[in-house]
């Protein structure tokens, strides 16, 4: 075991990564992930070098980590906040278990200055648990037999297919979708992202007024990959599944991310046994006070609750602070502190920011005090986060 004292003081400087530092930044990707496609890699990650989202860690002229995040929106009760997904971070095999990993997910929190959050699907949950980080949503991947989608199909709902020049209106119609449904947790990537996917060969999207459908073959013919369907009514969404229930000749299974309370479950004849599979991520509050003032929150809850947050890593969420809720708006403003508080150290807000019942927390150990406030708290931050997406 290294001592904790020479780990600490391991000289390493954590900067933006060099542009002619690409191909080791590949090497140790590949090292850490396995192999990719080098060319469509190296390319995505020149442009993400040049906006400013990576950063490498040096011993010396060496590259022994690296890490990069995307600029994305999250939706939370239904409005769009900026978040910082974190991908990418990998330190090299003969550097690893001397805390790089930690000092590096600590400089990215600093690298996404005026993002209000950040998410990550964690390798290792202990390493971003230490900078703040805390598990909060999932995807939910959902098997079941194609035939039961392929009977759906109800009343004359018009689908047709889509292509690279419908990106603006696909990436509009799901804003518009998770807007409505008051959605927590979904990413948007943007419109540059949706046309990538809807020139993708693999993947067969379908359009309706009011839904949208990509899936595609999952590595073989005997299976279907769903990766999103989402529509505003249960007749689009019928149409829409029973397009994907229409393999049904040829495929044997069908794997759907799909919310956590999906419409379909509802729509099918029989559910007796879902066989769903959970992939964890994790949410970290950079900056609280823009956090709470860019969500949404329930329209008919009114609450005024005392909060005491402590985070070493980001010193300016620390603190007295009172939580008002009112006509779906919220304010984190600086409080004195006299009045019985809820104390949360980094992860708890995160977590409570996520919806995870107080109870939860307090059994957890990241929340204390304050008990009176757990009702009112629990309305005020109620849902499911879940993600469609896996970056």
């Amino acid at each position: 075991m290294r001592d904790a004292d020479a780990v600490a003081s391991w000289p390493v400087e954590i900067r933006s990564l060099d542009p002619g530092d690409i191909d080791a930044a590949h090497d140790l990707q590949v090292r850490a992930f396995g192999p990719k496609s080098g060319d469509n890699m190296r390319a995505r990650t020149l442009r993400t070098v040049e906006e400013g989202r990576m950063l490498g860690v040096y011993d010396g002229p060496r590259l022994i980590a690296s890490a990069f995040y995307h600029a994305l929106d999250q939706w939370w009760h239904g409005r769009p906040v900026p978040m910082g997904g974190v991908a990418g971070v990998c330190v090299s095999p003969e550097d690893r278990g001397r805390g790089v990993g930690r000092r590096l997910a600590a400089a990215l929190l600093d690298l996404m200055e005026g993002r209000p959050l950040s998410a990550l699907f964690p390798a290792t949950a202990p390493v971003y648990r230490a900078v703040g980080y805390e598990h909060a949503g999932a995807q939910h991947l959902l098997t079941l037999p194609p035939e039961p989608l392929r009977t759906l199909a109800a009343g004359p709902v018009k689908v047709r297919r889509a292509g690279p020049a419908d990106a603006a209106e696909v990436t509009a119609l799901m804003r518009r979708l998770h807007a409505e449904a008051r959605h927590n947790g979904p990413i948007d990537r943007g419109e540059t992202f949706m046309r990538q996917v809807l020139e993708d060969e693999k993947v067969f999207a379908y359009l309706a007024d009011d839904g949208f459908l990509a899936y595609g073959w999952d590595g073989g013919p005997e299976a279907l990959a769903v990766h999103r369907c989402v529509a505003g009514s249960p007749e689009t969404a019928r149409a829409l599944w029973a397009v994907v229930g229409s393999g049904s000749s040829t495929a044997l299974t069908v794997r759907a991310c799909v919310e956590p309370d999906d419409p379909l479950l509802w729509l099918l004849r029989d559910r007796s046994e879902d066989e769903v599979r959970r992939v964890t991520w994790m949410l970290r509050v950079l900056d609280a006070p823009a956090a709470v003032a860019a969500r949404g929150f329930p329209e008919g809850v009114t609450a005024e609750v005392s909060l005491v947050v402590e985070d070493e890593t980001r010193p300016r969420n620390a603190g007295a602070w009172r939580l008002t809720v009112g006509g779906g708006e919220g304010r984190l403003e600086r409080d004195s502190g006299a009045r019985e508080a809820v104390h949360l150290p980094a992860g708890g807000l995160a977590a409570l920011y996520a919806g995870v019942p107080v109870a939860t927390l307090r059994r957890a150990g990241l929340a204390a005090g304050g008990e009176a406030a757990d009702p009112v708290l629990d309305a005020v931050f109620a849902g499911t986060p879940y993600m469609l997406d896996y970056f």
